[in-house]
């Protein structure tokens, strides 16, 4: 594919086809400028000016492009993806408009995952021009991250274990300069047992890993991002079914997120000494694989009964919050793909977020509002902390009831964040199952510009 920085242009007054934004409302009026030709050709696309509707208009020799909008005063980060989608290659100017937000859908509708095989319906770039040079580097900036989860999420668990994400770290270190320590294999054992536990029935050819990244002044505030890197997740002994275990590559989903998010931070400079932990495991069935009714060790030192295998998540973010908790942070954000739960609460297009602080949460919802990715808060209610409870060990890590799964689960981690820090849980699916312009099927981000805002709100003084 195209360089996607090339994709947004200066405009500087180069040839290029004209497009015409209108409102279904606006469209009437719209119609009277053309000609009869004109109008006859827009109705035969059945052109009507609806949201995402493109139409191609004769014009002399060349022909201008028309877009349904909802807005074209306020356009939103993937109005203008359809028209990237379908239009053919070339160079497009708006008339009377600048992309603004747009420029975020027009890039993303470029995408595709060719891996492994080449698109075959692929198009040349449609390169789009704009005035608002300042704005776009920032903008597609977002897109790269966006783009990036969606390249993680898609591989493959063969090609996308955990060597494959340290790999992903080393890339990052390497480009902003920052400092790199990975744990692995039985030298989990003493810092981090929890990931231990749940990677040592992969050991042999996916070994189970913590990958700690720091960057940023010392003296900065803390910001630490935690990332759930299950990199294939059978569901361990308590065994997924087949169609359960399809999508299970998507289960390191936080780990894209947080890596993608730790690339926009140390891009935009922000003011924070940060710290990025993935524990990266695949949860697989072995001889050596920890069973239900396991009491596992934690490195907070609270022991936790193992109701279900399968909710292994929220056991290696245990370990990884507790170790980020001992930065003293300001703030910490951990992203998972964690709990069915959350999916039928919310669907796929919402990551659910939980907060300690309503001023968090409120920050982190303006934030997404205003950049088209929301997340929608869910409680953190003391009365379900019981769900909790074992006979035997400090904790379960997993309620025997199917009440509020989504909740409960974070209540889990909430044990493991120091009294008093402030901390965002986001409970997000990675995963577009139903296609829409300027987002393909697929692996997905959600919540992630809405927390790289936030924290350019918060940090970038």
């Amino acid at each position: 594919m195209t360089d996607i920085k090339d994709l947004i242009q200066p405009d500087r007054g180069q040839d290029a086809t004209a497009i015409h934004l209108t409102t279904k409302p606006g469209f009437d009026d719209l119609a009277k400028t053309l000609s009869a030709g004109q109008r006859a050709a827009l109705a035969a696309q059945k052109f009507e000016g609806a949201p995402g509707s493109v139409g191609i208009v004769p014009d002399g020799d060349g022909v201008f492009a028309v877009g349904g909008v909802a807005n074209p005063e306020e356009l939103s980060s993937y109005c203008l993806a359809a028209l990237a989608e379908r239009l053919p290659e070339g160079t497009y100017r708006l008339v009377d408009h600048q992309p603004g937000a747009g420029a975020f859908g027009w890039i993303t509708a470029h995408y595709s995952f060719t891996r492994y095989r080449k698109d075959e319906n692929a198009t040349g770039p449609r390169i789009l021009l704009t005035q608002q040079v300042g704005r776009m580097p920032g903008l597609i900036a977002e897109a790269e991250a966006d783009m990036l989860v969606r390249d993680l999420v898609n591989t493959p668990a063969e090609d996308m274990g955990p060597a494959a994400l340290e790999a992903e770290f080393e890339k990052l270190a390497k480009t902003y300069g920052g400092e790199l320590t990975t744990t692995k294999g039985d030298a989990l054992e003493q810092g981090y047992p929890m990931v231990h536990a749940v990677g040592r029935a992969a050991t042999r050819h996916h070994a189970p890993r913590i990958m700690h990244l720091e960057w940023g002044p010392k003296d900065a505030p803390v910001l630490a991002l935690i990332g759930k890197g299950v990199c294939f997740d059978s569901g361990g002994l308590d065994i997924k079914p087949a169609a359960g275990m399809r999508l299970m590559k998507k289960d390191m989903g936080g780990a894209a997120h947080v890596i993608a998010l730790a690339g926009l931070v140390m891009n935009a400079g922000l003011k924070v000494r940060l710290h990025v932990l993935v524990p990266a495991v695949e949860n697989a069935i072995a001889g050596s694989a920890f069973r239900p009714g396991d009491v596992l060790s934690s490195r907070k030192g609270l022991s936790v009964e193992i109701h279900n295998t399968d909710a292994e998540g929220r056991l290696v973010l245990g370990d990884a919050l507790t170790r980020a908790s001992e930065e003293k942070p300001d703030l910490v954000i951990d992203f998972a793909t964690l709990t069915g739960a959350a999916r039928i609460a919310l669907g796929p297009d919402y990551a659910a977020m939980m907060t300690r602080r309503d001023g968090t949460a409120q920050e982190m919802i303006d934030a997404g509002r205003a950049n088209d990715d929301e997340p929608w808060r869910l409680p953190l209610p003391e009365a379900y902390r019981e769900y909790l409870k074992s006979d035997i060990a400090d904790i379960v890590n997993a309620q025997s009831n199917p009440y509020a799964g989504a909740s409960v689960a974070g209540l889990f981690l909430d044990r493991f964040v120091e009294d008093g820090v402030d901390w965002v849980h986001f409970d997000t699916f990675g995963w577009c199952p139903f296609p829409k312009p300027g987002r393909s099927k697929g692996g997905a981000a959600y919540g992630l510009r809405a927390a790289f805002h936030m924290l350019k709100a918060r940090y970038a003084g």
